[in-house]
């Protein structure tokens, strides 16, 4: 699977296949269900499996103030996809040019000549062009007047609702880890810089990472059961999101114990998966009480990650 960010570079194989276009953000079982359709058509045309993403969301350029934060950045989008067997992933630049094509604009510039799709696959709330115009029925006289094919499929649905991404940002900003983690290909997740905290970690024997520059989406405040990558081995980790009472701190900081783990992290970019909410944010009467926590959530996050599979 290639990333692309430009579509001059798009080599002659990689045109006139199937091509869904979307934001995928977060890549649900809804956004698999898709691309099984995708690579179906795919086949039905003897051409690639194509998925469409705008970097940023349009949101972010139209309305900053009401932009959602992320579930994903772009590269781990295209690793998500990658794992669903797309053969290319674009990433198009989003900016005041491109949310100025008016639908026919859209499909014609973008669609039929630059990417040259023989088959179109969507979700049936699909809009596209200028002030999101375009709707589905709008595509679908477009795809049959240029002589390609489109699918409409029908969303997810789980515990009664549609699995979506504003469903999957609701539940992780809500902490219901669990619950998110069951509509997502694979466990939610966030990356970030270590840098230096004030060291109380260590000197109670639970060192922690400090990990700042988020910038995707952060579960809501909790201890979490999970799990990062270090030296090529997923490693067990506790987290701690949201202040420290205990020591009278209200400012939120991302604090990761990776369990077993004594090598030096400053520096490093963290990528941290959440597999389990453990707890709320407590405040103790003092360190040994706090401690002897620890020790249970550092259990339990063993715990955890060996009942996940993860290895």
């Amino acid at each position: 699977m290639k990333l692309f960010c430009d579509l001059t570079e798009l080599p002659a194989e990689l045109r006139g296949g199937a091509v869904a276009i979307g934001n995928f953000d977060g890549v649900h079982w809804g956004h698999a269900r898709i691309v099984e359709r995708l690579k179906a058509a795919a086949s039905s045309v003897a051409g690639p499996a194509i998925v469409f993403t705008f970097d940023p969301h349009p949101v972010r350029i139209l309305r900053p103030a009401e932009a959602p934060p992320p579930l994903t950045w772009t590269d781990r989008k295209a690793e998500l996809l990658a794992e669903l067997n797309v053969d290319a992933v674009i990433a198009y630049p989003t900016d005041e040019a491109l949310l100025a094509l008016t639908p026919i604009e859209f499909f014609d510039t973008i669609v039929r000549d630059r990417l040259g799709a023989r088959a179109l696959v969507e979700g049936p709330n699909f809009r596209f062009g200028r002030a999101r115009a375009g709707t589905i029925d709008v595509l679908r006289q477009l795809a049959t007047a240029a002589s390609m094919t489109l699918a409409v499929v029908e969303p997810v649905m789980a515990g009664g609702a549609a699995v979506s991404s504003s469903r999957v940002r609701r539940l992780v900003a809500e902490g219901k880890i669990t619950e998110a983690n069951a509509l997502l290909t694979k466990p939610y997740r966030i990356r970030g810089l270590v840098v230096h905290g004030v060291g109380r970690g260590i000197k109670i024997g639970f060192p922690t990472a400090n990990v700042d520059g988020i910038d995707t989406l952060l579960p809501g405040p909790g201890v979490y059961a999970g799990n990062v990558t270090v030296e090529g081995l997923a490693r067990p980790a506790a987290i701690n999101i949201g202040p420290n009472p205990t020591f009278g701190e209200h400012a939120w900081k991302v604090e990761v114990h990776v369990v077993d783990w004594h090598g030096p992290l400053y520096g490093l970019v963290l990528e941290v998966d959440f597999l389990a909410r453990l707890r709320d944010i407590q405040r103790f009467e003092n360190v040994e009480q706090l401690r002897q926590q620890l020790l249970i959530d550092v259990e339990s996050t063993r715990r955890t990650q060996a009942n996940s599979g993860v290895v």
